[in-house]
């Protein structure tokens, strides 16, 4: 049997046919669309795409949180609005106003990710905010303001409270400025509120709203300072919405939801 440099014929035809493989059909790329792919976030960790899904912990009834394609339209829009922002999907959200016993009897659900933030600080959020299909129904259920939220739990780690590790950081988006069709970008840095839940910042809270600049600076009082825990796109518990997020945007990654699972885009 004739070798060369200890491996057979065989087997050196075998690897020369996979290299020639290999060159025709270009490298293998790894792409986070519901398998082990991964992303990175700012270069400090990687996004993983089966790490996103509803954060049992924080669902209340039973709401709809799912990767679905479309929507497209409504009927007789055309362009751009009339399609999801990224690829061919978005998560669809439908939350019930009046299905519980409990009080208040409103359902509540988050999508998100309760791995890969985790430890980030709040410090570091620099850009934040989705696209939004809101239809006129929504409004009519709950008025312009009717919308799904961001919400990062988050430890606050303030000196005046140590053994405070838990609060929940929302943002509350103001009216879309479209409906029966997608919006573009709605930026969380300069548009909405932001509260804290909890005591933990008495000047950021339902009643006194900030910006998430003002947010930052009352979570920095000197102590180790505030980490995230988890992110997520959620909706409750107030009033019944039906509609869909996509183009999550935290700071430099952008979350594309797509039916076969959450890809990862580098925001321009």
């Amino acid at each position: 049997m004739s070798t060369h440099f200890g491996v057979t014929r065989g087997r050196a035809l075998a690897v020369a046919a996979l290299a020639l493989i290999v060159s025709m059909t270009g490298p293998v790329v790894a792409v986070a669309d519901g398998d082990d792919g991964r992303e990175g976030n700012d270069g400090n960790h990687a996004r993983q795409a089966d790490h996103w899904g509803v954060i049992a912990r924080n669902t209340i009834g039973s709401p709809v949180a799912e990767l679905r394609n479309g929507p497209f339209g409504s009927f007789g829009v055309t362009g751009p609005s009339a399609a999801p922002p990224y690829g061919r999907g978005s998560l669809g959200i439908e939350v019930a106003d009046n299905s519980t016993t409990l009080s208040p009897p409103s359902e509540k659900v988050d999508f998100g990710n309760e791995v890969d933030f985790f430890g980030d600080p709040v410090r570091g959020l620099r850009q934040v905010g989705f696209h939004v299909f809101q239809t006129g129904e929504n409004v009519t259920y709950g008025g312009a303001e009717n919308m799904p939220n961001i919400r990062f739990e988050i430890d606050p780690n303030l000196a005046t409270a140590p053994a405070d590790n838990y609060s929940s950081l929302v943002w509350v988006p103001d009216a879309s400025p479209v409906t029966n069709r997608w919006s573009d970008f709605i930026d969380a840095t300069s548009s909405g509120y932001w509260y804290l839940t909890g005591n933990e910042a008495p000047a950021c809270n339902q009643a006194a709203r900030c910006t998430l600049q003002e947010m930052q600076a009352a979570l920095n009082d000197g102590g180790a300072g505030a980490t995230i825990l988890t992110a997520a796109v959620g909706k409750g518990r107030d009033h019944m919405w039906i509609g869909a997020v996509d183009g999550l945007r935290i700071n430099r990654n952008v979350y594309d939801f797509e039916a076969r699972g959450v890809r990862t885009h580098q925001a321009d």
